[in-house]
């Protein structure tokens, strides 16, 4: 069911409860359970936070805990199946569900007393209508006694063949019902994507609920959409479209912040919106090596070629940067040139056919010291998730990159920094090796890369959203160096070791890249089906669909499998 009055319906209710947070490893979730966090603390509300990374891990929470919870909230998990199905909850737990994983499963939308869905209203959800997918049980045993003993033959004879044409065109119906019904699920439950982020539908749903909050929430969701930016989970329009209705909540906020009787210290964090470059890092880098290892800027210039590299140093002449300065550290640049950087760097980059280099962003500020992007805490705080330099479980990550949230744990968000630099390098040289050795080869209906044990990195790549960000990186290259119009419009399969030991790889599949794009992949539900029709052991245990682990020695006839289907 719907929540049409977050603050009635959702928020009064838990105020008084104890409550589990089920969180998924993500920056979106990660950001909503700060705020959370922050709510229940002010409230004095009783919580325990269990991050889960998948459904096996979801699962094995709730029934460590339902014994001792009756309301649960979960966060970027659990609307796209069928959760009493899933859970086999007792009739008086309830689960508040706060997703953007999209389609949400219909038995969740239509049921009125244990499922409340956290869901911007003005979404285009296209929920099929309840009489096309749910019918009452009908009583189709008929009274056949005679209503007289002295009814002739003729009577009888008459009466039972019109029972069997109406019993037939009963059957009839029904199987003509339960054929549209399955045309109707198959038509919503194809695609997967992604909708509002859940930051942003409790900023704009109830902001008297989160106004205190207001500065990191809105910090916080823009690190979600600048997220959902990298990892191609929402399209670009949705972007501008969600973040014009952002800057008007901040000017809001910053006019109120101006008045003399409410003005705030230097040393107060402020929010600024303002056009930014498209470079990674850059203010946290030096300005050489964020042009190198962003995925924008090299597609366009090709740096994996010799020819690109020459483009490159075009580039930085045309600007008039000498290479001393491009190569140290940003901060240290000379004043004089970092004043005019920005015009700069657009005024050559349209020069050389990159007119999206600069893009609408908010930044945060720390007094004079510290500021950052929200795309840096982007990249930073899904480095700590995904870390692989130490072993340990993932929910010490995890709750190393929720503290980064927090103002004063600056240098873990610093720490983050440095990991997204080395995943950024890590990235960019897998995909020039890619490139250059050919390893992105065409299947047919879609791109195919796998990686082999013994690649650099290969252990980065191992976790899910490193794989996903590679993916996207190696796609939008791929389009750039290849001459072939019809490989320009296929989706990309990505495919990684990850466990040497039991023989399992992972495997993503990414929507075409494209500028008419809407991100919607059909990849989670021919998985499935590929996976069924072969019999490969396959593990469908993360919240995306389009990401599942697969036993090595199966891959050959699952591929095959996938590309008959889609064909």
């Amino acid at each position: 069911m719907f929540i049409s009055d977050c603050r009635r319906e959702f928020y009064d209710v838990i105020v008084s409860q104890r409550v589990l947070l089920l969180v998924a490893s993500d920056v979106d979730a990660l950001c909503a359970c700060k705020i959370l966090q922050a709510l229940f603390q002010c409230d004095h509300v009783q919580y325990t936070l269990v991050p889960v990374s998948g459904w096996q891990e979801l699962e094995t929470a709730f029934l460590e805990h339902k014994d001792q919870f009756k309301y649960f909230v979960l966060i970027n998990c659990g609307a796209n199946v069928d959760l009493l199905e899933v859970l086999q909850p007792e009739e008086d737990t309830c689960f508040f569900v706060c997703d953007s994983h999209r389609p949400i499963n219909v038995v969740n939308v239509y049921n009125d007393m244990q499922i409340k869905l956290l869901v911007k209203q003005d979404d285009d959800l296209n929920v099929p209508a309840y009489d096309d997918i749910f019918r009452d049980e009908e009583d189709e045993e008929e009274d056949s006694e005679n209503e007289s003993d002295g009814s002739e033959p003729s009577e009888k004879r008459r009466r039972f063949e019109e029972d069997v044409i109406e019993r037939t065109m009963k059957r009839r119906q029904r199987r003509e019902w339960e054929a549209r019904r399955r045309e109707i699920l198959f038509d919503y439950e194809q695609y997967e994507y992604h909708g509002t982020s859940v930051i942003f539908m409790l900023l704009t749903g109830q902001c008297v609920i989160f106004g205190k909050y207001f500065s990191v929430l809105l910090m916080k969701y823009e690190n979600t959409q600048e997220e959902n930016e990298h990892i191609c989970s929402c399209s670009r329009m949705k972007y501008v479209t969600d973040i014009g209705i952002l800057q008007r909540h901040v000017s809001r906020h910053n006019h109120r912040n101006q008045d003399e009787e409410n003005s705030l210290s230097i040393d107060c964090m402020r929010i600024a919106f303002e056009y930014d470059l498209r470079l990674a890092l850059y203010q946290h880098w030096s300005l050489y090596e964020s042009l190198c290892n962003t995925s924008y800027t090299s597609a366009s210039f090709k740096l994996w070629s010799v020819q690109g590299q020459k483009r490159l140093q075009e580039f930085l002449a045309d600007m008039g940067l000498p290479l001393k300065q491009v190569k140290q550290k940003f901060n240290s640049m000379d004043m004089s040139l970092k004043e005019n950087l920005r015009e700069m760097i657009e005024e050559s980059a349209n020069k050389f056919g990159m007119k999206d280099l600069r893009v609408q962003t908010f930044s945060i500020h720390f007094g004079f010291k510290n500021k950052f992007s929200a795309s840096d805490i982007v990249y930073a705080t899904a480095s700590l998730m995904e870390n692989t330099e130490k072993e340990g479980p993932e929910t010490t990550n995890f709750i190393k990159a929720l503290d980064s949230l927090s103002r004063g744990n600056l240098d873990k968000l610093h720490q983050g920094l440095d990991l997204a630099k080395k995943q950024l390098r890590a990235i960019q040289q897998t995909v020039a090796s890619c490139i250059c050795t050919n390893l992105v080869i065409s299947q047919g209906p879609f791109l195919y890369c796998s990686l082999m044990e013994g690649t650099p990195d290969v252990k980065l790549f191992s976790k899910p959203v490193s794989l996903c960000l590679l993916s996207k990186y190696l796609l939008k290259s791929f389009v750039c160096s290849t001459k072939n119009k019809r490989c320009k419009l296929l989706p990309l399969i990505m495919a990684a070791p990850m466990d040497v030991g039991q023989g399992t790889v992972i495997m993503v599949g990414i929507p075409p890249e494209t500028e008419s794009s809407d991100k919607k992949n059909f990849f989670g539900r021919a998985f499935e089906k590929a996976a069924d029709s072969t019999n490969s052991r396959t593990l469908h245990n993360h919240f995306d669909m389009s990401i599942i682990e697969l036993k090595t020695e199966d891959r050959s006839k699952f591929l095959d499998a996938l590309i008959s289907l889609l064909s």
